[in-house]
């Protein structure tokens, strides 16, 4: 399936989004089974994302404790770790211990743009855990954040105000960050 959209869009129902988007967390995921002499789909691979998760943050790249997740099904919901429903405690364990790594981690060992992607590709894979209209402003920024742009606060601001007012056609018209970032909120005209 192709969404036909900007890359990264469509992630993670669109096969070409998911291949554009995973393939940052897959090279370091691939490197470390080599390294650990573990093939991709065997019991191995999940012992080994079960070691990435109990490690010490820092241990292991983040990219391949956000792929131990998705190796793993939680014990208790059977959906993808971290992805489950709000009510489920090792999801929610899960998910904490994920961001625990961004806090924990040597100095500079994630960069703000890294942070971002994270916390989107997160957004995106577990959709039922988020509002709608942080949902949505990940969807908008995703692909911008693959090529490398940074995320500004006041741009966050300015989308979710514009999302809340249902608007969502009109900023993913936006071919660039530049033209995302550079939306501004229409002025209300009071009501006579």
């Amino acid at each position: 399936m192709d969404c036909a959209d900007l890359a990264g869009r469509g992630y993670p129902d669109c096969l070409r989004c998911v291949d554009y988007v995973d393939r940052f967390w897959l090279a370091d995921w691939h490197a470390l089974l080599a390294t650990a002499n573990v093939l991709t789909g065997g019991a191995d691979e999940g012992e080994l994302a079960k070691q990435v998760l109990v490690a010490s943050p820092g241990e292991y790249p983040w990219t391949c404790v956000d792929a131990a997740m998705v190796v793993l099904l939680c014990p208790d919901c059977c959906h993808e770790l971290a992805t489950g429903p709000l009510g489920c405690a090792f999801c929610r364990v899960a998910d904490e211990r994920r961001w625990a790594w961004d806090h924990q981690a040597p100095k500079n060992a994630i960069t703000p743009n890294e942070h971002a992607l994270r916390v989107a590709r997160a957004t995106l894979r577990a959709t039922n855990r988020h509002r709608t209209t942080v949902v949505l402003t990940w969807r908008l920024f995703l692909p911008f954040l693959l090529v490398g742009e940074t995320i500004d606060a006041q741009a966050v601001r300015w989308v979710r105000a514009y999302l809340r007012a249902g608007r969502y056609t009109e900023l993913a018209a936006a071919d660039s960050y530049a033209q995302l970032a550079a939306v501004t909120l229409p002025v209300r005209t009071p009501i006579e």
